[in-house]
């Protein structure tokens, strides 16, 4: 009889991230480790590294006695990310203007082409994951050790409640689609040239793009909650 394969931790690592960003795995989730183990085919201890090291970026987290759940998203964790989300997304670009590399300037291209695949596509978490990858291959570029753990985390959440965006329902969304692809090029425009305010006016522009649907998505119907501008301070 053939013996079941063994998986890695980095194939763990791999499935879980994938499945947590495109909410096949639920924020709150609890995360089975007895599941996971038998599932995967990993024993306990490097299970247990998995996990640690996914609570270190932000995905899951770890409760004394009770185990490790997917990162929940609260009414506070979401006011948190729409508050955030501009300056950090600002900086970030601004910062990248500044310090790209022609290899990082190549890989920014080559995440914009595998985005524009995916928008062709019909795969609504294809897309959302291109898109997470073109923006994590930014805050690379942007080189900034305290801001880059922020802002992958940023793109986590981002990720999970941008799911919505990438399956547009009307007219109006699908346009926002290709808006969005096309504030993709003028992006890597504005990095090639080294103009970081352009870069940063770009961030902006770009998150306002797709904060409206994401709200829709975030909030329930007639609950009228602030969770932020969407723009970045003067």
């Amino acid at each position: 009889m053939a013996l079941a394969k063994k998986h890695s931790k980095e194939d763990v690592l791999h499935h879980l991230r994938h499945a947590i960003l495109t909410q096949e795995l639920q924020p709150g989730a609890d995360l089975d480790e007895a599941r996971l183990s038998e599932e995967w085919h990993l024993s306990r201890t490097p299970l247990r590294e998995v996990l640690r090291q996914l609570a270190g970026e932000g995905f899951v987290e770890i409760r004394a006695n009770r185990g490790a759940r997917v990162a929940e998203m609260s009414h506070k964790t979401l006011r948190d990310f729409f508050l955030a989300a501009p300056m950090i997304y600002g900086a970030i670009l601004r910062l990248a203007a500044q310090n790209a590399t022609a290899p990082q300037i190549a890989d920014l291209k080559a995440a914009q082409t595998a985005f524009k695949t995916a928008l062709r596509g019909g795969d609504i978490a294809a897309r959302a994951l291109a898109n997470n990858h073109f923006h994590d291959v930014t805050g690379r570029m942007a080189g900034n050790v305290y801001l880059l753990p922020s802002f992958q985390r940023l793109l986590i959440d981002h990720a999970r409640i941008s799911m919505t965006f990438f399956r547009p329902q009307d007219a109006e969304m699908a346009e926002n689609l290709n808006a969005a692809s096309d504030q993709h090029d003028a992006i890597i425009a504005a990095i090639e040239a080294g103009n970081d305010d352009a870069a940063a006016d770009l961030a902006i522009a770009h998150w306002n793009l797709s904060r409206d649907r994401i709200e829709q998505f975030v909030m329930p119907a007639g609950l009228d909650l602030q969770l932020g501008t969407g723009t970045a301070p003067e």
